[in-house]
């Protein structure tokens, strides 16, 4: 829907009410979980009587390969919270069961709400069809107020600034006091119902918990401690401490990017580190850009020279050791174990992960992105997809990039925290065989019980002939994938980095801080 249909159509909503004195307005939370900095929100509370309400949809639930139950508790304890905002307001949180286009449309046609407020977000597939079939009513009103450039030709061409602006411009302030509908609708579920109706059982550790008070507090701890960011971002021990770890707050928009944004922005806050966190606020935006122009980014791969690169090829053997954490690679089986068992591994794992799947193990790229975006708490289609691409190498403009385990082990994990932690049958191991534990002499495995092939196993693979192949096979291939962006505008445009992102190159390793450090592989 363009900007201006939802302007207009917001003008005649308000005409309206102004003849009849005031409307009941359903304020439709879905990844805005918060009562600060929310548009649509303030808006209602402005243009009449507000009824917040959260539509619980059995497909997101029934169709389980899509979340794991830990992501799922993170939403009903941020949903939990948002319910308690509302109450202290003097308000209610409604829940409703089922088919969202039908609920809301049950609460127009029996006069129980005049009018739907939402805000916009970049969807896919089903949930992006659903979006369009309520905006297009004439009682919706959609607000963008979230950095995205829409119904434009080329969204690249105004997005740094539009993003920029979003980013500076003032919070939308939470309402001091809300006043309930004459006749609300009532709630039809609990959490605790939808809970038992699908069995939500988590069974990860080290989850954060859902919620505004919590993504507060860590957002305050992160600024306290924002100074170690820098060296912390690669090496998989260091970034569990202190990287953000806000992404799931941000992923359910329990906090705005932009009160995020705004809350580093203090000068007692370190400089290298606040410039290079807010670097990857605004690729957070610049991959849900890409997302909001090619919503495929899910499903297939941008350039059609690798659109069906290995599909076919899909081996049970490798899979299950890359998915179980047995291939006898430890900082990648560290990271598969991290992942399963907590929900979070830092963007240099994910990276490497991704990369060994695709390289190296030669399997089909969205079998592997859909395992990650199953487990990870913080799982943003925009930005699991798209990187999954880039890493994989099947965009055909970034430079092809084989993680090698054993270098990240020595520079990354030197000590052998992270391995340790994760593949603890190999903590008696000597630090210096970590890196290539297949290669320890036989007395040393005697002398502290680890015995390769049996405690832990041989690697699945010989890395660097499978290296050397990916690299040949993608030189072959690069003359045609080039020549496949070349040939069609639209295709170079969706696979281009953004103008600012273009030029965000500062070298992590620099203490210049007059610029945010973007290189893809040290996010």
């Amino acid at each position: 829907m363009s900007l201006k249909k939802c302007t207009d159509r917001h003008d005649q909503i308000i005409t309206n009410a102004i003849v009849s004195s005031t409307i009941t307005i359903a304020v439709w939370h879905r990844r805005d979980l918060r009562t600060v900095d929310n548009k649509a929100l303030t808006q209602a509370t402005s243009d009449g009587t507000v009824c917040p309400l959260f539509v619980f949809d059995p497909s997101f639930y029934d169709d389980r390969g899509r979340a794991c139950d830990a992501r799922i508790e993170f939403l009903f304890e941020s949903l939990e919270a948002l319910k308690t905002q509302y109450r202290t307001l003097g308000s209610d949180l409604t829940f409703l069961f089922g088919d969202p286009i039908d609920r809301l449309r049950e609460l127009l046609e029996n006069n129980i709400v005049d009018a739907i407020y939402l805000n916009g977000a970049v969807t896919h597939g089903g949930a992006r069809k659903r979006d369009e079939t309520i905006a297009g009513w004439p009682e919706t009103t959609v607000f963008y107020d979230d950095g995205i450039v829409r119904n434009v030709p080329d969204t690249r061409a105004d997005w740094a600034t539009q993003c920029t602006t979003y980013f500076t411009a003032e919070q939308y302030a939470q309402p001091q006091t809300l006043s309930p509908p004459d006749t609300p609708p009532e709630s039809d579920c609990t959490i605790d119902e939808i809970r038992s109706r699908f069995d939500v059982h988590s069974q990860k550790t080290q989850v954060p918990r859902g919620g505004r008070t919590a993504g507060t507090a860590r957002l305050e701890r992160f600024c306290e401690t924002i100074g170690m960011y820098p060296q912390s971002i690669s090496p998989p021990a260091a970034a569990e401490q202190h990287c953000s770890r806000l992404s799931p707050y941000l992923k359910f928009g329990v906090l705005s990017l932009r009160e995020v944004y705004q809350t580093v922005q203090s000068e007692t806050i370190d400089g290298r580190g606040r410039a290079m966190f807010e670097s990857r606020l605004y690729w957070n935006r610049h991959y849900t850009q890409k997302l909001q122009e090619w919503p495929e980014w899910t499903t297939k791969s941008l350039n059609p020279v690798f659109r069906n690169l290995h599909r076919n090829e899909f081996d049970e053997r490798l899979d299950r050791a890359w998915r179980t954490g047995q291939t006898g690679f430890p900082i990648v089986d560290a990271a598969m174990r991290a992942l399963v068992e907590t929900g979070w591994i830092s963007f240099r794992m994910r990276s490497l992960v991704a990369t060994f799947y695709s390289y190296i193990l030669k399997q089909w790229w969205k079998r592997g992105a859909d395992f990650l975006y199953y487990h990870l708490i913080d799982a943003d289609p925009a930005i699991n997809y798209t990187q999954w691409q880039s890493q994989a190498g099947l965009v055909g403009v970034h430079p092809i990039r084989v993680y090698n385990p054993r270098k990240q082990t020595i520079e990354n994990d030197p000590d052998g925290t992270f391995i340790r932690k994760y593949v603890p049958e190999l903590a008696p191991l000597p630090t210096t065989h970590l890196a290539q534990p297949d290669k320890t002499p036989l007395a040393v495995q005697a002398e502290c019980g680890v015995e390769i092939g049996e405690t832990y196993p041989y690697p699945v693979v010989e890395f660097e002939a499978e290296a050397a192949a990916a690299r040949s096979l993608f030189e072959s291939l690069h003359p045609r994938a080039t020549e496949a962006l070349r040939s069609d505008p639209e295709l170079m445009r969706r696979a281009s980095l953004s103008r600012r992102a273009r030029h965000d190159t500062t070298d992590p390793t620099t203490t210049d801080t007059s610029k945010s450090q973007a290189q893809l592989d040290d996010f």
